[in-house]
């Protein structure tokens, strides 16, 4: 009787994207690290409470929204329909390279390579909201 070893390699989809655990780099990383990192978004979005669209949507309460969602703003037609809500997951995923992620959409934003870096601008994003997503 011969003995057959077999090993198993699991790949899920978000780590195929890049994307990994988000909710183990959200613990690790730092808003100020964050703040930093979202400079580069700062050209197109506004993050403050009130804040009004620029090139991109205004993204005060973005995380646990619907994607295509801020009602005075004129989306792409896949970012309108896209229909999901912006999760830790989602936001990184679509943050590794937006293009890809939904194909169509306007942003012409080349993506964040740095898993922590999207953690870190993720973080400081959830804190700019008035109903924070819970990193539990």
């Amino acid at each position: 009787v011969a003995s057959v070893s077999i090993t198993t390699e699991t790949t899920s989809a978000s780590s195929s994207t890049g994307s990994g655990d988000i909710m183990a780099l959200l613990a690790s990383a730092s808003t100020a690290d964050g703040k930093k990192i979202f400079k580069k978004c700062a050209a197109c979005h506004s993050i403050a409470k009130g804040g009004g669209n620029k090139i991109g949507p205004a993204l005060w309460g973005v995380l646990g929204r619907q994607a295509g969602s801020v009602s005075d703003y004129k989306y792409s037609k896949t970012m309108a329909t896209h229909g999901k809500p912006w999760t830790f997951k989602e936001m990184n995923s679509f943050l590794t390279k937006p293009k890809d992620w939904i194909k169509g959409t306007k942003m012409s934003f080349a993506g964040l390579k740095s898993e922590k870096d999207r953690a870190a601008v993720i973080l400081y994003m959830n804190e700019k909201n008035d109903n924070p997503l819970p990193l539990q």
